[in-house]
């Protein structure tokens, strides 16, 4: 896989400053206002053109070259973190600006994402989905865990504006990558032909398949609710655990250590099942109520590499049975309608948390995040059982496969 080798190398370099900027962002929203809440906005503003367009964005996903739309996105986001670079390191910059730039980014991540995400699929093929996601999110989480413990030293020392710097330079990587990707050896499919109602027939197509709505619904409750880090862990940390940015930074990091532990251990997965969905979703709960009652630094950064295994878990294996059950016809859509309900749930989530935080604490806030995800899980319990009886009756006595089963060659 010559073409998926070349794109990883280059993307390995941006993430690390994507990661740098994320922290860094926070930092700067929490230090302009001391306010939780202008925290939430600022993530939920990145991600309010998602929840609106997405679906939109999925269609022209399914219409585009995806490589170059990817490129295209990819140099926007590099200009986005230059100029906030600009204003932070004049000392010019302000809240509304912070705000402007984060839609902004939003605006870029509605193609962006459905477009990397189906791009995979051009690159390796469908006996090797499950590896390249995990690799993906391997590498996403290793820039996780190295992007904010350098982004929390780099803001102690010569403030967020050089975070955002590093950024900025850092997207070179990712396009000299895509730029040297061997066109001709893509596995592209027939660009999907203009007509009206793409965007709603996503919609149907996932409403109508009981286990690609049973695991989309899933991801819409822990997105939610379960998963606005960014919003919570700067409270958590300055204020349950008494630290400044390098504790945020050390709380992120230890989240993406554990999401590189459950990265790999996906990669080698042989079976990919919405019952295992449940499964990790009910211990993505299970650790966020802990979180919420840690007593010390110690213990929370414990718990939080085992809230990054099972958030990483969870993720890659919502978004394989998304593209392994999808027909490629629909796999822009498909993925796009997932980034709406993953990415378009933190305008709504991010301020929600972000208050509740403000008047009962952070503490409450992880609560509120682990008992949600717990309750969705119970409630597609039974749909989960019809699905595996069904399978059963389809399959017979030689061995189940159920609707959503994944199974990768040893």
């Amino acid at each position: 896989m010559p073409n998926y080798r070349t794109f990883f190398a280059g993307h390995a370099v941006s993430v690390v400053g994507t990661w740098m900027q994320r922290v860094a962002q926070d930092w700067l929203v929490l230090e302009l206002s001391d306010s939780a809440v202008a925290v939430g906005v600022a993530t939920a503003l990145q991600a309010v053109p998602t929840l609106l367009l997405g679906l939109w964005g999925g269609v022209l996903v399914d219409r585009l070259d995806r490589r170059r739309t990817i490129m295209g996105t990819q140099a926007a986001s590099a200009v986005l973190a230059a100029v906030l670079a600009v204003l932070t390191l004049t000392g010019t910059v302000q809240l509304w600006m912070v705000f402007g730039l984060a839609l902004g980014l939003g605006l870029v991540t509605v193609l962006d994402v459905p477009a990397r995400q189906a791009f995979v699929t051009e690159m390796v093929g469908p006996e090797d989905y499950v590896n390249a996601q995990s690799l993906n999110s391997t590498i996403h989480n290793l820039g996780r865990l190295l992007g904010p413990a350098a982004a929390g030293v780099l803001i102690a020392t010569a403030g967020s504006g050089m975070a955002f710097a590093v950024n900025a330079a850092s997207f070179v990587g990712v396009l000299l990558s895509l730029w040297r990707v061997d066109a001709h050896r893509l596995r592209r499919g027939e660009p999907v032909p203009r007509r009206r109602g793409q965007a709603i027939e996503s919609l149907r197509y996932v409403w109508h398949r009981p286990d690609l709505r049973a695991c989309m619904l899933l991801v819409a409750v822990v997105a939610l609710f379960g998963q606005n880090f960014r919003v919570v862990l700067p409270l958590f940390a300055r204020d349950a655990l008494g630290g400044g940015a390098a504790t945020y930074g050390w709380l992120t990091s230890a989240m993406g250590a554990g999401a590189v532990i459950g990265a790999l251990a996906n990669a080698g997965r042989e079976r990919i099942t919405s019952w295992s969905l449940l499964l990790w979703a009910g211990g993505f709960s299970l650790v966020s109520v802990l979180l919420a009652g840690a007593p010390g630094l110690v213990v929370a950064l414990a718990l939080l590499v085992g809230l990054g295994i099972t958030n990483i878990s969870f993720n890659t294996l919502a978004r394989v049975l998304l593209q392994l059950s999808a027909d490629a016809s629909m796999q822009g859509r498909v993925i796009a309608l997932h980034a709406t309900v993953f990415l378009g749930s933190t305008p709504i989530g991010g301020p929600l948390l972000g208050w509740v935080c403000e008047q009962f604490g952070s503490r409450t806030g992880l609560l509120l995040s682990g008992l949600a995800p717990a309750a969705a899980a119970l409630a597609l319990l039974p749909t989960l059982r019809r699905l595996r009886r069904r399978a059963g009756e389809v399959a017979g006595p030689a061995g189940a496969v159920e609707p959503g089963t994944r199974t990768t060659p040893t």
